[in-house]
């Protein structure tokens, strides 16, 4: 029996534990309550959402399927943390500081929309609460601001697509450490990095597993229709929407050993830099995306995977994301495959930016062919992954030679096969 006389904090402090009917009755209980309760645990939450119950666990690592409902499920749980515990220091992490403020924070299911007890401090990255709790926000593309500030609480959200998964879950495990009873809350669909393999074997964590269809009456018809429609059954669905943790595809030229060996934080003085596009040939809703991805040979004459910019978008839209990466990485050159409607990807860039030097290449093998060499350079060790590119690294380890080959990936291929492998292109400069 829940006490009329508890207080706002003791019963946020009990709503883990609570049976079915004591969740009822908390309804009435709150009606006297000075403060609106974070009641959603009770009311709209489905069982696998709720905090696990006992104190024997540190860590709450919710790996589901897209639409599951992770984010709000770490959110609702911090807020319940900064609740029972004024004047409390939490710690927000995500992919990009981007991702942090639009999803986690601003979303449909972050703090702002589901709270009204709750500032924002654009300026200082931070969310605060009336009762002195307060949580700060962070990128996962920079650890050492994790660097120095401590926390009683923490959440992480999609912890398996961060660029630098272990040097910032390890500041952020530096940091936890206020309080008796610090915890942290991860939200993630799940890929078998060394990360969350660790996470899984640690005694430590509560571990919940979920489909996207368990939260079906949430997500629009149309949405379930197309990915039920393009990926079940695939084993990119089998990650995606069943959650599961795939490990690597038999036959596949990269595995997730040969990326982790091969990954760096940072890179030497670049001899070269270019960009490869692997356009979409199409342009509608069902159209595939158009790998970008840029690359770099080092002073070691090693290469670096720098960054992954591919996108969903019209060719005006893709040409200029290239141009802008052109830049941003000062580039000696945008590079694409000539076989895909060469002319028309040249006339797409020249429309952006006509000074843009270009190399089209024309492909006279096979993608099987193409592919083996710059595979190879990976098992030698002489390419280096700069960080984490979740969905690069996805396609990688999951094409097949004889299947098709997925944008990212081409891109990738075009890029290093003009850095380190002998090639003939066309320079258009």
């Amino acid at each position: 029996m829940i006490p009329d006389s508890a207080t706002t904090n003791e019963l946020i402090e009990l709503l883990p534990f609570l049976t079915q009917r004591e969740r009822a009755e908390i309804d009435r209980i709150a009606e006297t309550a000075t403060v609106d309760l974070p009641d959603w645990f009770i009311t709209s939450a489905r069982d696998k959402q709720r905090p696990p119950e006992g104190d024997d666990w540190r860590f709450w690592l919710i790996l589901a399927g897209r639409g599951w409902g992770k984010t709000r499920t770490i959110v609702e749980w911090a807020k319940m943390r900064a609740h029972s515990q004024p004047g409390s220091r939490g710690a927000i992490v995500a992919s990009t500081a981007a991702d942090a403020r639009d999803i986690v924070v601003d979303g449909e299911s972050g703090f702002l929309n589901t709270s009204t007890d709750i500032t924002y401090h654009a300026s200082k990255r931070r969310l605060t609460w009336a009762n002195g709790s307060q949580a700060t926000l962070y990128s996962a593309e920079e650890p050492n601001r994790l660097r120095g500030p401590q926390q009683h609480w923490a959440i992480a959200d999609e912890l398996a697509a961060w660029k630098y998964p272990q040097e910032t879950w390890d500041m952020l495990m530096m940091g936890l450490r206020l309080g008796d009873d610090p915890r942290c809350a991860i939200a993630t669909t799940p890929r078998p990095t060394p990360v969350i393999r660790g996470l899984v074997a640690d005694p430590l964590t509560y571990i919940t597993r979920g489909s996207t269809f368990e939260n079906a009456e949430n997500l629009a018809p149309a949405f379930l229709n197309a990915i039920l429609t393009k990926y079940e059954g695939t084993r990119l669905g089998r990650q995606e929407i069943d959650a599961e943790i795939l490990d690597d595809v038999p036959g596949a030229l990269w595995t997730r050993q040969m990326l982790d060996d091969s990954r760096r934080s940072d890179h030497p003085d670049m001899q070269r830099i270019v960009v490869a596009i692997d356009p979409a040939v199409t342009n509608n809703k069902d159209s595939d995306e158009t790998g970008i991805i840029v690359a770099g040979l080092g002073e070691n004459d090693h290469g670096y995977t720098l960054e992954d910019c591919t996108v969903k978008a019209s060719p005006d839209q893709w040409a200029r994301a290239a141009v802008n990466a052109y830049y941003r990485h000062n580039a000696d050159r945008i590079v694409y495959e000539s076989n895909q409607g060469g002319d028309m990807v040249a006339h797409t860039l020249r429309m952006v930016d006509a000074n843009v030097p270009l190399t089209a290449v024309r492909a006279t093998k096979g993608k099987h062919t193409r592919a083996e060499p710059v595979a190879a350079l990976y098992e030698q060790g002489r390419i280096h992954h700069v960080g984490m590119f979740a969905e690069l690294e996805d396609q990688l380890v999951t094409w097949v030679p004889g299947e098709d080959s997925p944008d990212r990936l081409d891109a990738l291929v075009w890029a290093f096969t003009n850095l380190m492998v002998r090639t003939t292109g066309t320079s258009l400069a």
